[in-house]
C-alpha cells in the first residue's frame, strides 16, 4: 500500500508515479487507499488535535482490511510516516489496529532495504548529495537512504545539515522566512550551491525540496525519483515508459 500524501499527490505527482513504477519493477503489486485521506500532519502544527484525531480514525477505518492482512504501508513523505509511527500510537495507545499500522509503516528506502533484498539494482555513475529530513532522523535515521543510493552505485555525500529551515509552513510565514533562510544557510544551501551541476541533490521531505528550490537554482529529487532514474537510465535498468 503506497500512501499518496497531500504533498506528492498534489505538488509532485511524478514522484508518486516514480515510486509505483519502481515498486512494480521489483515485482510488488501496489495499492493506494480507495478514498482521499490525509494523516493530519499539518493540523498538529496549529494545535488542531481533535481534527487530526478525526483524520486518523478515518484512516484506520478505511485501511482496516489491509492492516489486518498485514500489508505494508509505504510512505514517501517522512513527516507522514512519522505520524503513523509516532503520533498515531500516542493518540490511540490502546488501539491494536493503530499499533499494527505503526509497525507496518515504512519509509520508502527502508521498505526497499528490508523487503527487496534480492532485487538487482541498476547502476548510476554519478555523485549525490543527501539531506535527511528532521522527522526521519528523529524517529530512525537516514541509513536506509544512504544504503539505497549506495546500491545504485552513487558516490554519496551525507550532509550534516540539521534542519533545512522550511519546517512545514514555518518558512512560508512572512515573519519567519528570514529565520528559515538563515537556518538553511548554515550548511544545506551553501552545499547545494557548491555541488557540481551533475551531482544529484537528494531530499525526501517536501519542505526540504521546496527550500532548496526557492533559495538555490537546483531542484532536489526524492529517493524514488533517483531509483526511477536508475531504472530508466542506469546499467541493467528496466522499467516501462
Amino acid at each position: 500500500m503506497l500512501w499518496p500524501d497531500t504533498f506528492n499527490n498534489h505538488f509532485h505527482p511524478e514522484t508518486a508515479k516514480a515510486a509505483v513504477a519502481a515498486l512494480e519493477a521489483a515485482g510488488f503489486r501496489v495499492r493506494i487507499p480507495g478514498r482521499r485521506l490525509c494523516c493530519g500532519w499539518p493540523l498538529y502544527d496549529f494545535g488542531m488535535l481533535d481534527q487530526a484525531r478525526h483524520r486518523l480514525r478515518q484512516i484506520l477505518a478505511e485501511l482496516r482490511p489491509a492492516i489486518e492482512d498485514g500489508i505494508p504501508l509505504v510512505g514517501l513523505e517522512p513527516a507522514c510516516v512519522a505520524v503513523f509511527r509516532d503520533e498515531l500510537v500516542n493518540f490511540f495507545p490502546d488501539d491494536e489496529l493503530a499499533q499494527r499500522l505503526s509497525r507496518q509503516t515504512y519509509f520508502f528506502s527502508e521498505f526497499w532495504m528490508q523487503k527487496a533484498p534480492e532485487f538487482t539494482f541498476p547502476k548510476l555513475v554519478k555523485k549525490a548529495l543527501l539531506h535527511g529530513h528532521c522527522h526521519q532522523k528523529a524517529l530512525a535515521d537516514i541509513a536506509a537512504e544512504k544504503a539505497l543510493l549506495d546500491k545504485l552505485g552513487l558516490d554519496v555525500r551525507v550532509l550534516d545539515s540539521g534542519c533545512c529551515g522550511m519546517a512545514g509552513s514555518f518558512g512560508f510565514e512572512r515573519d519567519k522566512a528570514d529565520v528559515a533562510s538563515q537556518i538553511g544557510e548554515l550548511v544545506l544551501l551553501p552545499a547545494v550551491r557548491q555541488a557540481e551541476p551533475d551531482t544529484l541533490i537528494v531530499a525526501d521531505g517536501f519542505s526540504c525540496r521546496e527550500q532548496i528550490a526557492q533559495l538555490t537554482e537546483r531542484r532536489a529529487l526524492h529517493t524514488a525519483d533517483v531509483l526511477f532514474m536508475a531504472l530508466r537510465e542506469g546499467k541493467c535498468g528496466s522499467v516501462p515508459d
